[in-house]
């Protein structure tokens, strides 16, 4: 009732206020002077008509202020409804992971990855979150019941997304939202079995897979750009076009590995033992090989030219002419056999996937 008497109460100062100023407008800009009574309702209806137009004036402001209100409101409304959406979302795919049923464990692992697709800001924790479900559920050295026992041949080793599907999900989302910026540098794969895992293409930069098991894993142009891969387990592993630029490989088994076409510039592969591994034409430039076991690899076409070879091994190994050294070493002295240089390498699609290729006997393994 009160809004009601207000608003008869505007309208009528209003009306008079258009009534009466009008008037007295004119009357006040004559200062006295005699105009005739067609003119002066003349000039009252200018000053009526100029007083309408700010009025409406007024109204289309206090209108599209209102509106804009309305629309922030809104806006704040649909934010928190999102908001709550993306929680009770987040929530669920995290129970999920505990289920003990495998669809399920996978549903809840492409639900997180969906969120962290669509809410960067989610994004670090749903990585954080896949690193942990891979470091338990795959623990290295394995143990409890249904995992392989870590002195089996790898051969008899299933592929990892046939004997735990939903870790090779967790890994290929892990691998796929770290192409993204991250506020959280390093993630922690460290002492986990991934063995015949499939990372081909994966982006795993500053990723710290210390003491991993990767044997025989396909790391196929895989980016392990500044990755610290310590006494890390990569025997047959396929790292073919992978990028390990200023990588940490001290210590890291390779023995067999393929490094064909790979990038290690500055990379550190300090008492490395690669022994038997291809590095046809990879480029090394800037690389640290202090005290590695290289004997029996295959350098031929590799760049070798800036890098640190004091105290590696070299007897039995293998180099073509295109094969760059560093500047006064000499590797016939060291025990490297010249031999004639294969040649392109054969497309990649022309070769069976890393991890189901049968991995050779090693010659240095007894």
């Amino acid at each position: 009732m009160a809004a009601v008497v207000g608003a008869a109460i505007g309208l009528a100062v209003l009306a008079t206020a258009f009534v009466v100023l009008p008037g007295l407008v004119v009357g006040h800009d004559l200062a006295g002077a005699s105009v005739s009574a067609p003119d002066r309702l003349t000039a009252v209806g200018e000053v009526r008509k100029t007083m309408l137009q700010a009025l409406a004036g007024v109204v289309l402001f206090f209108g599209a202020y209102a509106t804009w209100r309305q629309l922030r409101v809104s806006q704040d409304s649909l934010r928190a409804t999102q908001e709550s959406n993306l929680t009770d979302r987040f929530s669920r795919a995290v129970d999920q992971l505990g289920s003990d049923k495998l669809d399920v464990r996978i549903g809840g692992l492409h639900a997180l990855w969906r969120i962290a697709e669509h809410a960067p800001r989610d994004r670090e924790a749903v990585i954080s979150i896949q690193a942990a479900f891979l470091r338990t559920h795959l623990p290295w050295p394995p143990h409890g019941t249904g995992a392989p026992a870590a002195d089996v041949d790898i051969n008899d080793v299933a592929p990892l997304e046939t004997r735990v599907a939903d870790a090779q999900v967790a890994l290929t989302g892990l691998g796929v939202l770290c192409q993204h910026h991250r506020e959280q540098r390093w993630v922690n794969l460290s002492d986990t079995d991934l063995r015949r895992a499939d990372c081909d293409g994966l982006w795993l930069p500053e990723v710290n897979l210390d003491r991993a098991c990767m044997e025989s894993a396909g790391l196929f142009h895989a980016n392990l750009t500044q990755s610290s891969l310590v006494s890390t387990n990569l025997r047959h592993a396929d790292l073919k076009t992978a990028v390990l630029r200023r990588a940490r490989c001290v210590g890291a088994d390779l023995r067999g590995a393929r490094l064909v076409e790979t990038d290690l510039r500055d990379a550190d592969f300090g008492e490395a033992d690669l022994r038997e591994a291809n590095l046809r034409k990879t480029d090394a430039t800037g690389a640290v090989f202090r005290r590695a076991d290289l004997r029996l690899a295959d350098l031929r076409g590799a760049d070798l030219g800036a890098a640190t070879l004091t105290g590696a091994r070299l007897d039995g190994a293998l180099a073509s002419d295109l094969t760059r050294w560093p500047a006064d070493f000499d590797h016939v002295g060291a025990g490297v056999v010249v031999t004639d240089d294969p040649g392109p390498e054969p497309p990649p699609l022309l070769q069976p996937p890393g991890i189901t290729t049968k991995a050779p006997r090693l010659r240095s393994i007894p």
